[in-house]
C-alpha cells in the first residue's frame, strides 16, 4: 500500500530536482516584462533611450526619452532582423515614439540626431508564461477529478484500499500545486519568445575583446572637435565583437581624461557599425590624453581597454599666468583631511570649476591655505553636460587614507541626485599615472549628498571625479587625494 505521506515526499522531491537543474539566469540578460535602458552621447547630449517592455507582437513598442537636461529630437527607426518589416517614428524627451513590433526576436533601432546615427541592437521579448502552470493547474485537475472520484466511491459503498489511494493521490496534487503557487516568484522561468538560443560551445565564456583606439583626426588641435573610435576584435579570431551586453545602461563607458588631470569626460560611444564605437568631442589643451573603455560582452565578464592619443598645437591661454582660458577645463582641489576641499566641475568643454580647501585650481594662481582656482568659460558645443551647480564639500574619512584600506568619500550635491545609469552617483578614481582606474557607485546615501566606499590600492597620489544628475544636467565634482606611503 502506498501511504499518502510517501506520495507527498516524492512529489516534494521531484519539484526540488526540477528546480536544481534549471538553468541559471545570465545578470545582464534582458528580461522580459522589463524595460531596456541605454545610455547615449548623441547630437552633444547625454540621453538616455528607454525601450519599453511589450506584452504582445503584433503590437505598439514604446521609446522614451530622458535628458540630462535636455535633448534633441530624435529620428528612430524600427527594423526586425528577420522578417524585415520597418516602422519609423520621432521621439523627445516627454514626447515618447509609438513604434510597432511585429514580431519576436532580433530587431535594431537606429537613432539619428545632429548628423549622427546610432544603431542599437536588441531583442522583442514576449513572456511566454511559466512552465511552472502546468504542475499548478495539473496538481488542482487531478486533485478535484481524484475528490470526484472519492466522493462516488463513498456514495457507492466502496471503501478500502482503492478510496485510500484515491485521497493519498488527491492530497500529493494539492501539496504540488500549493508549494509551486508560494514559490513561484523565485522559481526559474523559462525563455521567452524571441530569446536567443543560449550557446553550448563556450561554458567558460568568450575571449577577451581587443581593441584599436584612434582619433580622427589623428591629431586634433584645442578646441577643434574630433570623433573617438573605438573598434574591437575577437582577441580569438580577428573578426569584429558586436555582442556587447548592456552593462549600467550603456553598451560602452568611455573616459577620457588629460593626462595631466585638466580635461575628463565620461560619455557613452554610438555603435556606428558592427565592432565600432564612436563619439564626437572637442578637444582639450594640447598634451597626451588617455582612454578607458568599460565593457561587458554577452556571456563574459567586464573589460576595461585602455589607449592614448594626443592632442597638438599650443593653448589658447597659458595656463599659469591666471588667465580665465581653456587650460583650466578641470579644477584641482587637494583633499585635506576631514575638512576636505571640492569643487564642482563640468564635463563640457570650458566651464566654470572651482575647488575650496587646501590646494589651487589648475589655471589659476596657487594659494596656500584656504584657496581656489577657476577657469571661466562656455559651453563648448558637441559636448554633453552644462554648467556644474554650485561647488559642493567632498570629505574623505579616514583623514589619511592608507593604501589597501576603505576609505569613505562623501560628496555634498545641489539638490537630490536624480537615477544616471541606474545608480544615484559615480565615482571615477585615476592614478596620477594613469595606469590605474576605478569606477565605483554610490551606495544609496539618502538626501543631497553621495557616499562611496574605495579602497586606494597602493600610496601616491590619485585624481578623482564624483558625478551626479540633477534637472540641470551632469554634474562633476573633481578633486585629488594623496595616500601616503
Amino acid at each position: 500500500m502506498i501511504r499518502p505521506l510517501r506520495l507527498i515526499r516524492l512529489a516534494v522531491l521531484a519539484m526540488v530536482a526540477a528546480l536544481l537543474i534549471a538553468p541559471p539566469a545570465a545578470a545582464h540578460d534582458v528580461r522580459a516584462g522589463a524595460d531596456l535602458r541605454i545610455a547615449q552621447t548623441i547630437a552633444g547630449a547625454e540621453l538616455t533611450l528607454v525601450i519599453k517592455a511589450t506584452t504582445r507582437v503584433p503590437g505598439p513598442l514604446r521609446v522614451e526619452v530622458i535628458g540630462f537636461p535636455a535633448a534633441p529630437a530624435l529620428d528612430l527607426r524600427l527594423r526586425s532582423m528577420t522578417g524585415g518589416g520597418v516602422t519609423r517614428g520621432t521621439a523627445a524627451p516627454g514626447r515618447p515614439a509609438r513604434l510597432r513590433a511585429e514580431e519576436t526576436g532580433p530587431h535594431e533601432l537606429s537613432v539619428t540626431a545632429g548628423g549622427e546615427t546610432t544603431v542599437i541592437p536588441f531583442r522583442v521579448l514576449v513572456d511566454r508564461g511559466s512552465g511552472w502552470e502546468f504542475l499548478i493547474y495539473g496538481g488542482l485537475f487531478t486533485a478535484g477529478l481524484l475528490l470526484v472520484g472519492g466522493l462516488l466511491t463513498g456514495a457507492f459503498g466502496r471503501r478500502g484500499r482503492s478510496a485510500f489511494v484515491v485521497t493519498a493521490v488527491a492530497a500529493a496534487g494539492l501539496t504540488v500545486a500549493a508549494l509551486i503557487v508560494v514559490l513561484d516568484p523565485w522559481l526559474p522561468a523559462g525563455p521567452p519568445d524571441g530569446a536567443e538560443p543560449r550557446p553550448t560551445d563556450a561554458p567558460a565564456g568568450r575571449p577577451y575583446v581587443q581593441r584599436v583606439i584612434t582619433t580622427v583626426p589623428a591629431r586634433p588641435a584645442p578646441g577643434e572637435e574630433f570623433v573617438a573610435r573605438v573598434e574591437l576584435f575577437d582577441g580569438s579570431t580577428g573578426r569584429p565583437v558586436d555582442d556587447l551586453a548592456v552593462h549600467h545602461e550603456a553598451m560602452a563607458h568611455l573616459v577620457v581624461t588629460a593626462e595631466d588631470g585638466r580635461y575628463f569626460r565620461h560619455v557613452h560611444p554610438l555603435r556606428t557599425a558592427p565592432g565600432r564605437l564612436e563619439v564626437r568631442l572637442r578637444a582639450g589643451p594640447p598634451g597626451r590624453y588617455l582612454t578607458y573603455v568599460e565593457l561587458e560582452r554577452t556571456d563574459s565578464g567586464g573589460q576595461l581597454l585602455t589607449g592614448a592619443f594626443t592632442v597638438g598645437g599650443r593653448d589658447a591661454a597659458d595656463p599659469g599666468d591666471g588667465a580665465d582660458g581653456a587650460g583650466a577645463d578641470v579644477a584641482d582641489a587637494d583633499v585635506a583631511g576631514d575638512a576636505g576641499a571640492g569643487g564642482t566641475g563640468t564635463d563640457a568643454g570650458n566651464g566654470t570649476a572651482s575647488g575650496t580647501g587646501t590646494g589651487s585650481g589648475n589655471g589659476a594662481r596657487s594659494g596656500k591655505g584656504a584657496g581656489s582656482g577657476s577657469g571661466a568659460g562656455a559651453t563648448a558645443p558637441g559636448d554633453p553636460e552644462v554648467p556644474a551647480a554650485p561647488a559642493g564639500t567632498v570629505t574623505v574619512t579616514p583623514a589619511v587614507p592608507r593604501a589597501g584600506r576603505p576609505a569613505t568619500v562623501e560628496v555634498a550635491t545641489a539638490g537630490t541626485p536624480l537615477p544616471w545609469l541606474g545608480m544615484a552617483g559615480h565615482l571615477i578614481v585615476r592614478s596620477a599615472d594613469g595606469g590605474f582606474l576605478g569606477h565605483v557607485h554610490e551606495m544609496g546615501t539618502p538626501g543631497a549628498r553621495l557616499r562611496f566606499t574605495f579602497g586606494f590600492p597602493v600610496p601616491g597620489r590619485y585624481l578623482a571625479w564624483a558625478q551626479y544628475a540633477t534637472g540641470r544636467g551632469i554634474t562633476t565634482v573633481p578633486f585629488t587625494v594623496e595616500v601616503p606611503r
